[in-house]
């Protein structure tokens, strides 16, 4: 069952429910905005810092935070059921935590894309369906500093906030069977990078050189929630030189 607790009386109650036997999802309401990523950023900083026994890890989303333990540890750290601890100690950590992750000056970054074309499918069709030029879309579509709500959906595939809303175009209703890598889509009010091969239905106005998830490496995804970054458009011949 889901637990309320209201942090202070400008804001919606959080809300507290289990995921499974060890995990916990802390919800911040049903609106993405800023404000509310600034929040669950805040909690998740302070989540590593103040960590309860069996504490594993927690996974960002748009208004959740998700945090996952080890039921045997806290089993044995506590007198009550793991869930019910958990609950607890998350309860007084929202209490304690700030209600917003500072303000910081992080580098944008910038991300090449070849629009059009062989890369970008749909870049006609979305210029349609918003009664703009392709130049257009393209240039919408660079102008802002997106924000990196969360990485979901495959390993390294961004989320972003602040695409203009003029370019806002529905999902395909038949999805295609693969997606190359790097593909820059929109669904809806929504743009995103396809970080690897998958079956996917967003339109299709664009393609990165750049790898946004590399197992192998130390950091394997590309970007992170709370980054901004910057879609930057390309040449075919620019696009090649990355790949030599």
């Amino acid at each position: 069952m889901a637990q309320p607790l209201r942090r202070n009386s400008e804001q919606s109650p959080v809300q507290l429910y289990p995921l499974g036997d060890a995990a916990i999802v802390v919800q911040f309401g049903t609106t993405i905005e800023e404000a509310t990523h600034r929040t669950i950023q805040a909690l998740g900083l302070y989540l590593e810092h103040h960590p309860f026994p069996g504490f594993l890890e927690y996974v960002p989303a748009f208004t959740t935070l998700t945090v996952y333990y080890d039921p045997w540890v806290v089993s044995r750290a506590g007198q009550q059921d793991p869930y019910k601890s958990v609950a607890s100690a998350l309860q007084q950590l929202l209490q304690k935590a700030p209600t917003a992750a500072p303000e910081t000056a992080t580098e944008v970054v910038e991300i090449p894309v070849c629009y059009g074309g062989r890369f970008g499918p749909d870049l006609e069709l979305v210029a349609r369906h918003t009664g703009l030029a392709p130049a257009e879309v393209i240039a919408l579509h660079t102008a802002p500093d997106y924000l990196v709500y969360m990485i979901g959906f495959a390993p390294g595939f961004p989320y972003l906030g602040g695409m203009n809303e003029q370019l806002t175009t529905p999902r395909k209703t038949q999805p295609r069977a693969l997606v190359p890598a790097g593909s820059v889509g929109i669904a809806g009010g929504q743009t995103g990078v396809y970080s690897l091969p998958t079956p996917g239905g967003w339109q299709l106005i664009g393609r990165t050189p750049l790898r946004l998830f590399t197992p192998e490496a130390a950091s394997p995804s590309l970007l992170h929630a709370g980054q901004r970054l910057r879609f930057v458009s390309i040449s075919a011949e620019q696009y090649q030189q990355y790949e030599l």
